[in-house]
């Protein structure tokens, strides 16, 4: 929230199996807590993550929200596996399994940049997390992978997203093999925008988020909600949208004072109007 002119954070919200804090200049780090199962996503840490991206989405304070692990090799294992043999009714496993499709959804329509800060290996379900993300800075070391083919199961619920950012064939290279590629290699395909090596790791991620929250949040607002709703369309489909779209950012007086700034040689105002 903003008082006198100043940006005031909330207290850091307390989870069970993730941390969540703001901090200047409105980054909000959501952070996977659960070291001890390499960050497996069961319900409750999808729940917790779900929340947390929801209140990132609601706070005005918030202009970036960035996604890591407290994990020193494991950003995460992906899902459960404990929960797909468990003793349960089929209808709670596949209320459960929903959550995925609730957060990426969430992710890719949070109408604020997002970054995965992949601080180690990012495996099976967690992989569809980390492409939901706007981008992806891979800490050197770590690997990307989906191995469920391995123990009997199929990446169904992020195939999706992998087809999405990778070319076909290396997609099924990934699905079908199960094997893990190198952080470089996830550059490569598609799957990650950069490699850093770990000691210059964090200050890369403070960089692409202070950047990103440096930007106009209304327009950086309009632009990720066309992101996100365009990528399915049919071209004449999406030019016309995005011909709409173009014309309401011409109306905000942001739009006038970054262009202002500009040709004045200053750093932009920002008024969200």
């Amino acid at each position: 929230m903003r008082q006198s002119g100043e940006w005031h954070f909330p207290l850091p919200m307390a989870y069970d199996t993730i941390r969540y804090e703001v901090a200047d200049p409105g980054v909000a780090t959501i952070t996977l807590d659960q070291p001890d199962t390499r960050n497996a996503l069961s319900n409750e840490l999808l729940g917790e993550l779900i929340d947390a991206f929801e209140s990132a989405q609601a706070d005005d304070a918030v202009r970036c929200a960035v996604l890591t692990s407290s994990h020193e090799r494991v950003f995460s294992s992906g899902a459960n596996l404990a929960g797909f043999s468990g003793d349960v009714p089929l209808v709670h496993k596949h209320l459960g399994s929903e959550r995925f499709v609730q957060l990426f959804g969430l992710i890719g329509g949070l109408g604020k940049p997002t970054i995965c800060a992949a601080n180690g290996h990012v495996l099976a379900g967690s992989l569809g997390i980390a492409l939901a993300c706007d981008l992806v800075i891979a800490k050197e070391g770590a690997e990307f992978g989906t191995p469920e083919i391995n123990v009997g199961a199929f990446p169904f619920m992020i195939m999706a997203l992998i087809y999405r950012n990778v070319p076909r064939k290396k997609t099924n290279e990934l699905l079908l093999l199960g094997e893990r590629i190198s952080a470089a290699d996830a550059v490569a395909y598609g799957l990650a925008n950069r490699v850093v090596p770990a000691d210059e790791f964090d200050a890369a991620v403070e960089e692409w988020a202070g950047k990103l929250a440096a930007k106009s949040p209304l327009i950086m607002r309009l632009g990720k909600d066309a992101m996100f709703r365009q990528q399915d369309m049919a071209l004449q489909d999406a030019l016309e949208f995005l011909h709409s779209q173009l014309t309401i950012a011409l109306s905000t007086e942001d739009i006038v004072e970054g262009v202002q700034a500009f040709f004045e040689k200053r750093e932009p105002q920002w008024t969200g109007r």
